[in-house]
């Protein structure tokens, strides 16, 4: 996989981690466009190469009433005009095969949710389209089991392929990430650890997911150090009033500290190798 045939994507010669960052869901435009506007300045700065993270839709939700989108086509085009105005590469989930026709339209990274992460017809859907495919690691699969998943999108020809790790479950509320799987799923293509979902607490019987969000800064300076290629973060500048994943993104204010440290962290990661 080439990082540099992501459309738009900035600093990959910097050798540094690259980021895929933004809120869990697309609530608006205001919002989207300031939280992008917002971590482009400290990424440019620090020169992270940056994806624009944010679900059109959210179709794995606990209860029938929670927030699922303000509509397919209206969150895409805010993406769109995400990446027009700040010429930067956007990532959003898809569900079904003809998500990953629509999205394809409007996003730069196809993603598939770790829940689908076997969906065979889904995978191949999304690498057909020719975008750089983002497989989350299921949290019931093995990181060795991550080669077939990979192959799937590689074996239509489309060699752009990543592998996010989102934890393993543990128990019935509570997600572990397991480093020794970096290297493992190195082989098959560039990890990325996701931070922010690896600290939720799911399966609550309000039916409202939890999180652990204090330990977002321990675990992504594990993860940089365990040598993963990239972070995903998913962050709000209203965390408590946000309409999905509140409790376990990162609070946008905090994340120009955490960005510096982390840059530091691989810097020197580098120095060692």
């Amino acid at each position: 996989m080439d990082l540099s045939l992501i459309p738009q994507i900035k600093h990959t010669d910097s050798n540094n981690f690259f980021l895929l960052a933004g809120p869990c869901a697309i609530e608006g435009e205001d919002m989207a466009l300031r939280i992008a506007e917002h971590v482009v300045t400290i990424t440019s700065d620090l020169k992270i190469p940056y994806v624009f993270k944010g679900s059109f839709k959210k179709a794995n939700r606990s209860r029938l009433d929670s927030f699922t989108g303000i509509g397919d086509e209206k969150a895409l085009r805010i993406l769109r005009k995400v990446s027009e105005t700040f010429q930067v590469p956007t990532v959003t989930d898809i569900h079904t095969e003809q998500d990953a026709v629509m999205a394809a339209e409007y996003v730069d990274v196809l993603q598939i949710p770790a829940f689908l992460a076997r969906q065979t017809d889904l995978v191949v859907a999304a690498a057909n389209t020719g975008k750089t495919v983002n497989i989350k690691k299921g949290q019931f699969m093995s990181p060795e089991s991550m080669k077939h998943a990979v192959n799937k999108v590689t074996e239509t020809g489309n060699q752009q392929a990543i592998i996010t790790d989102r934890g393993t479950m543990f128990g019935y509320q509570d997600m572990i990430v397991d480093f020794r799987g970096v290297p493992t799923m190195k082989q098959f293509a560039p990890v990325v650890l996701d931070v922010t979902h690896s600290l939720q607490q799911p399966n609550q019987s309000s039916g409202v997911t939890g999180g652990r969000p204090s330990l977002i800064g321990t675990m992504a300076r594990a993860g940089i150090a365990a040598g993963v290629d990239g972070l995903f973060i998913e962050t709000h500048f209203d965390c408590a009033n946000a309409k999905s994943d509140g409790a376990n993104m990162l609070d946008l204010g905090l994340m120009k500290k955490l960005l510096t440290d982390l840059t530091a962290i691989r810097k020197t990661i580098n120095g060692l190798q």
